[in-house]
């Protein structure tokens, strides 16, 4: 395993202040005193270049951080776009290469050296300290004080994903995969097969749940060596929040979104059993009515007349989208996409006849922390790859804008990890309004359309996406990191959570020999962290109603940023510092306030109204 060292004058010299905290005296040959020779003068403390110290240190590691990243990230790739059922080589390589990583960020040495450094901050710039406080949290996650603790960890999640994305789901006697069930939820209109759908969707549950356990065990003993009490507590320390200013931030959106929420939730119990036929509205929303596999996202259930983009994009291809997507971004100033971003993604559906499998769920990567920038996508030619498309560019355009030389690849991340998702959430919204869609020809724009079922639609998309993020998921999360939920009551908290936030129930009881937490990729690959999305989504608002309202002049729910550079500029102001900067500042310097759903609850104003005179006479449950 490699271990860092400091150059070894450097390293003698800053252990020894360290170990000591005082600063060594340079002593000079002992002389002989007379009469005649008075005792000569104390010699002056050597003055000690603290802040040349943390530089050579941070040079040499943010050296071997990106060598070693990048061979983390080609194997984490190889295993998210390659996976055959029995072979265990990518896992095998991702495990060793993910070990290799471990053992640097987490050395012993590294873990003293940082926290020497870091008691001389008086002495050292803001950039350094950033540095070393990022160095000193990514440690935290791989500690050689307890390396069989970390190597385990490791394992387990290689194996984990394996099982999760090598499952073979099964339909009416077919193998299907996730993205045939999606599309299943959101056109099936017998209730009986909808329940078939949704059932086939969350058979992975059981063969997750063992992997599950141990890795919450692994999680938290591997965070706790460095002082944290729980994988969910460390999570949120990224945000420079407690575990409790964390969950108190959460589920102050959710009160402020309710009001809507319990609107449109009523419509859409009322909505669906006419849809399905069924006579008696149930009181909660039965889960497999809804068409996602978590109820996250509801909206399919309307159909925008004139701004349904389906037939004009099956006309245009899969390709045509994502170039597009760059085309959208260059006309804001951004620079083209290198060549080898087309070369090395993994962008559109494997083959029928494929011999192996991949991830369908759509990501960003930065691989080498420089212009290796990738994306793994399965894009299909229509307006939900559309929408993704545009989302996950926005990560890549996000990437290349922070890869500069004055953010060191330490801090070549979000401002926080919920403006990574803002960014690209927010130009996703953006690439469906009316003007940007006429301006591109994608409809024409004489066109009627109808203002209110716009909203509508994207009400149902993003206010119901809340209650699920900042609620259900990170309440979940929480309790089983941090309040270590017994083993016997994981799904019953699910359910009870899923209740009590999204208003929904599962078809029939769902007892404890499943685990439908499990079937969300992100419990299983990105633990403890799903609240970033939600944070996104107030941060989008917030970001966009500063860009329609000061920048273009334009109604926020008719926006066109195509072609305007000042929208570009804006936008690489917040992501050109990387993490160099605090997200906080970052927010109130751009749109003059902290965070907050107001802009949110603003834009989704005008649908009130409109929900509560739909919802006149009908029974509300929330």
């Amino acid at each position: 395993m490699k271990t860092h060292f400091l150059p070894l004058v450097a390293a003698a010299v800053l252990n020894a202040c360290a170990s000591t905290a005082q600063t060594p005296v340079v002593k000079s040959p002992a002389k002989p005193t007379t009469a005649e020779t008075p005792p000569p003068p104390p010699a002056q403390p050597a003055h000690i270049d603290y802040g040349a110290i943390a530089d050579e240190f941070l040079r040499d590691y943010n050296a071997q951080y990106v060598q070693l990243y990048t061979a983390s990230s080609e194997a984490e790739w190889r295993s998210n776009t390659r996976i055959v059922p029995g072979d265990t080589a990518n896992a095998g390589a991702t495990t060793r290469a993910n070990q290799r990583m471990a053992a640097f960020t987490g050395s012993a040495s590294n873990i003293q050296q940082l926290r020497d450094l870091l008691k001389h901050r008086d002495e050292l710039n803001g950039l350094q300290i950033k540095q070393l406080e990022t160095a000193l949290y990514n440690a935290a996650n791989n500690p050689q004080t307890v390396a069989d603790v970390v190597k385990a960890r490791i394992k387990a999640e290689a194996a984990q994903t394996e099982k999760l994305y090598g499952f073979d789901y099964k339909y009416a006697g077919k193998s299907v995969t996730t993205n045939d069930l999606d599309e299943l939820l959101r056109k099936e209109t017998n209730p009986a097969k909808r329940q078939q759908i949704w059932e086939a969707s969350k058979t992975i549950g059981p063969t997750l749940k063992p992997g599950l356990l141990n890795l919450r065990d692994l999680r938290n003993q591997t965070v706790q060596a460095l002082g944290y009490p729980d994988y969910f507590t460390y999570q949120a320390s990224d945000y420079g929040l407690t575990r409790d200013e964390m969950m108190a931030l959460v589920r102050k959106i959710n009160t402020e979104l309710r009001p809507l929420y319990r609107e449109l939730h009523t419509y859409a119990r009322y909505e669906l059993a006419k849809k399905y036929g069924v006579k008696q509205v149930p009181d909660y929303l039965p889960a497999h009515w809804l068409p996602n596999r978590w109820g996250q996202d509801w909206g399919s259930m309307v159909d925008v007349k004139g701004l349904n983009l389906d037939a004009v994009l099956a006309k245009k291809g899969a390709e045509w989208q994502v170039k597009q997507g760059e085309r959208f971004y260059q006309s804001l100033g951004f620079s083209p996409l290198p060549a080898s971003f087309w070369d090395k993604s993994s962008l559109y559906p494997l083959p029928k006849n494929a011999t192996y499998k991949k991830n369908n769920h759509a990501s960003a990567w930065h691989i080498d922390l420089n212009n290796d920038l990738r994306s793994l996508m399965s894009v299909e030619a229509n307006t939900e790859w559309y929408e993704t498309a545009h989302h996950e560019l926005g990560h890549i355009f996000y990437y290349q804008s922070y890869t500069n030389p004055d953010v060191p690849p330490l801090l070549r991340q979000g401002a926080n990890r919920a403006y990574h998702e803002a960014i690209g959430s927010m130009m996703g919204l953006a690439a469906k309004q009316k003007p940007f869609l006429a301006g591109l020809g994608l409809i024409d724009p004489k066109v009627q359309t109808d203002q209110t079922q716009q909203l509508l639609k994207e009400a149902l998309s993003y206010v119901t996406f809340i209650p699920f993020a900042s609620g259900v998921v990170s309440e979940w999360e929480n309790s089983f990191y941090a309040d270590k939920l017994p083993a016997d009551q994981l799904n019953a908290k699910w359910w009870a959570l899923c209740k009590q936030y999204q208003g929904m129930v599962p078809p029939t009881t769902r007892g404890e020999n499943y685990l439908d937490p499990a079937t969300k990729t992100h419990i299983n690959d990105d633990p403890a962290q799903y609240y970033d999305y939600a944070l996104s989504y107030v941060i989008l608002f917030q970001l966009h109603d500063h860009i329609a309202r000061k920048i273009l002049k334009q109604d926020p729910h008719a926006t066109n940023y195509y072609g305007h550079k000042e929208v570009g500029d804006f936008l690489r102001d917040i992501m050109r510092p990387g993490a160099s900067r605090d997200w906080r500042q970052v927010l109130k310097e751009k749109t003059g306030e902290d965070l907050s759903a107001r802009a949110m609850v603003a834009y989704f104003q005008p649908l009130m109204a409109y929900l509560q005179q739909q919802n006149k006479g009908r029974k509300y449950t929330m």
